[in-house]
């Protein structure tokens, strides 16, 4: 997944929208992160469940990203209240589809992750990444609009 977001984050620039889809534990926010290391942002780039959006400063004069954690918002109003920068930044939203506005163009990622898996118990303080079993993901990517006429990984 971090790999895939480096990638990624090497084609992205400002105003840009990545929209991502997946269960808990489907690697979004590893996602993200590797966006943000392509993007060159200052990190650490973390989930931004509690503080529904974060932004990542460029170190090189890009864009910068902004992380936007949208599962607790009741739709699009919501969002306007975060104030984000849509045209002047890179925008990725966990749980975005059906929450954020698209504009002409933008890219859909739905990771898709085995039911059954380990992940680390419920309720845990601190989850243990590194002992939780590494598990094939079906990563589909979708580019939409103009912008992504020519795919979004090339």
């Amino acid at each position: 997944m971090h790999e895939l977001g480096v990638r990624l984050g090497g084609r992205l620039r400002a105003g840009d929208l990545v929209l991502l889809t997946g269960p808990l534990g489907a690697g979004k926010t590893t996602l993200t992160r590797g966006i943000g290391e392509g993007l060159g942002v200052r990190g650490p780039v973390q989930s931004p469940t509690f503080v529904l959006a974060r932004t990542h400063p460029s170190l090189s004069g890009g864009a910068p990203l902004v992380h936007v954690d949208a599962y607790r918002l009741g739709g699009a109003d919501e969002l306007d209240d975060l104030d984000i920068d849509f045209e002047g930044a890179v925008v990725v939203a966990e749980w975005g589809s059906g929450v954020v506005d698209r504009p002409g163009s933008w890219i859909e990622i739905v990771i898709e992750r085995p039911v059954g898996g380990r992940l680390p118990a419920e309720g845990a303080v601190e989850a243990d990444w590194s002992e939780v079993a590494v598990e094939a993901r079906v990563v589909t990517v979708a580019g939409h609009g103009s912008r992504w006429s020519e795919g979004v990984l090339q």
